[in-house]
């Protein structure tokens, strides 16, 4: 397989916890990596390849603009690096969205679909998780784009999560088919038409809740990128906030301490199933390559995980069938 393009240079904590994270998928797991960024600023790369890459784009930088100016960032010769074979698939933990302009503009869209979308798994405890998209690409879309999501989103969830038929639901404020803004209604009955399911194989099951995204009845929920997004951040704050308070509440007086040493390996698997460093990023779905964005503050482990992530979905051809399912509809 052709290497993993990292870009070295993206993140809170890059280059070093990048790098280090590089070096695990290639010592540890055997995935051909390359890295990509400022060769003099990369310490401790072991044997990994270097692509030069002279300018960063901040966290903070205005995505479009960057991306057409500094055409010698990291971001955008990782990009370049999977458009002219040079590489297999990117991964950032950089400006998400300059990652996004990045592989649109370089590596161009998938015939057929309109909008990419981000989509990106939420744990389910004790199953596989739900795919939620868009959780940011579009904070405006238009209610025949949340089909392409939905498809998008089924071939997704059956590459990596081996799912045959996903179960594919609209977020709503209720399960009626006549609850939502006049804009989810208009989702709903367009998602309600048969052909689209038939056509990937999924399983179209109406509106659902927030109080379902962690719970396993449904497999795909679509949504526009605005709600997307609020909803994943919120998920996030909330589980944060849980652990934390457990983790106090264990740490109260001798007896819970005592409580919390044999809870420990249970506790320990729980925190790791939920936390972010554990999903290995999210997806870009809709461009022509594997694109995975990886949060911001991505430690070694995390980009271990989304290293992986993008080298199984390499292998998968989700791509190829991505753009056989656009072709289809």
């Amino acid at each position: 397989m052709l290497p993993v393009a990292v870009d070295a240079m993206g993140g809170d904590r890059a280059p070093g916890e990048i790098v280090a994270g590089a070096r695990r998928a290639s010592e540890e797991l055997g995935i051909p990596v390359v890295l990509v960024g400022r060769p003099d600023e990369l310490t401790n790369t072991g044997d990994l390849e270097v692509i030069p890459a002279s300018e960063v784009i901040a966290m903070d930088a205005e995505p479009g603009a960057s991306v057409r100016r500094m055409k010698d960032s990291s971001l955008v010769r990782a990009a370049e690096a999977v458009r002219d074979g040079k590489a297999s698939a990117m991964v950032s933990a950089g400006n998400t969205g300059a990652t996004m302009a990045s592989a649109l503009l370089r590596m161009g869209r998938i015939k057929g679909i309109s909008r990419p979308a981000i989509a990106t798994p939420i744990p389910v405890p004790g199953h596989t998780p739900t795919t939620l998209l868009d959780a940011g690409a579009n904070a405006e879309c238009r209610p025949d784009w949340l089909v392409e999501f939905a498809g998008m989103g089924t071939v997704y969830a059956r590459d990596r999560f081996g799912i045959e038929k996903p179960r594919v639901g609209l977020l709503s404020i209720g399960e009626e088919a006549g609850k939502g803004s006049p804009f989810v209604k208009s989702c709903f009955k367009l998602l309600s038409e048969p052909e689209w399911a038939d056509n990937v194989g999924a399983e179209w099951i109406g509106n659902v809740e927030g109080r379902d995204v962690m719970t396993p009845d449904v497999d795909v929920i679509v949504t526009d990128g605005f709600t997307g997004n609020v909803t994943l951040k919120t998920l996030e704050g909330a589980m944060k906030s849980l652990i934390g308070r457990l983790l106090v509440a264990i740490d109260t007086d001798d007896s819970t301490r005592e409580a919390g040493t044999v809870l420990g390996p249970a506790l320990d698997s729980m925190v790791s199933e939920f936390h972010p460093d554990t999903t290995g990023g999210a997806m870009l779905l809709g461009v022509r390559g594997v694109c995975v964005i990886s949060h911001g503050s991505s430690s070694s482990t995390a980009m271990l995980n989304a290293i992986q992530v993008a080298s199984e979905m390499v292998n998968a051809e989700m791509v190829d069938h991505l753009a056989t399912a656009a072709a289809v509809d």
